[in-house]
């Protein structure tokens, strides 16, 4: 039986900011932004090729702290691409970072290793990790 996480509530203060920031700088598609009356709003959004979402609102969502969760991660093929895409988005991240030793012989040295960190606008805090072949 396989058990696939589907969706990550994100906490955050302004679902307006934090649906650009993740739409516009990440490149999420908006799968729903569903209001219900004036207290209750969910928006999913889910990154390019992920099956995954985050979901970010208010009213029908955890009473979690905005800027809370920390530990998330989304994996790519190419760090120092996805390095680049996020600095033209205006995201501010790291510098490429190598963590570790690659537990496997791989052409690409950041295979495994190679990171870069961002928050969004609450400070909920995101890492990108290389992984090219997951074999």
């Amino acid at each position: 039986m396989n058990w696939t996480l589907e969706v990550v509530v994100v906490p955050v203060s302004d679902v307006d900011r934090a649906k650009a920031f993740y739409s516009e700088q990440l490149g999420f598609t908006v799968d729903h932004d569903t209001r219900m009356g004036d207290h209750v709003r969910i928006v999913q959004l889910t990154p390019p090729g992920s099956g995954c979402s985050v979901v970010i609102g208010k009213g029908a969502v955890p009473e979690m702290a905005p800027g809370s969760l920390k530990g998330l991660q989304l994996v790519v093929p190419d760090i120092h691409k996805a390095h680049a895409q996020l600095l033209e988005r205006g995201v501010k991240v790291s510098e490429v970072q190598v963590l570790g030793e690659s537990p496997t012989p791989t052409p690409d040295p950041l295979d495994n290793v190679g990171f870069v960190f961002f928050e969004d606008p609450d400070g909920n805090g995101w890492a990108v990790q290389q992984i090219s072949d997951r074999g």
